[in-house]
């Protein structure tokens, strides 16, 4: 299991997600956070998620502008 802490990217956390999911282990879990600010990065990082071929297993509030998901990859 790894973390990743995109919360510094602001709002422009895409690409290094995407980035981090194209070069992840298959069967290894992956943790990001990220700022949410109006929910919309919520739907986009799903996005990201489905697209790189990766299963979302969970998706939660952190915290008042933060938002955690955990994805994995069979």
């Amino acid at each position: 299991m790894k973390r990743y802490d995109l919360r510094h990217l602001k709002d422009e956390f895409e690409p290094r997600m995407k980035e981090i999911l194209l070069t992840h282990k298959a069967k290894e879990v992956a943790i990001f956070l990220f700022e949410i600010g109006d929910f919309t990065p919520v739907q986009r990082s799903a996005d990201v998620v489905k697209e790189s071929g990766y299963e979302l297993m969970n998706s939660l509030k952190f915290n008042e502008v933060d938002w955690t998901i955990v994805v994995k990859k069979d």
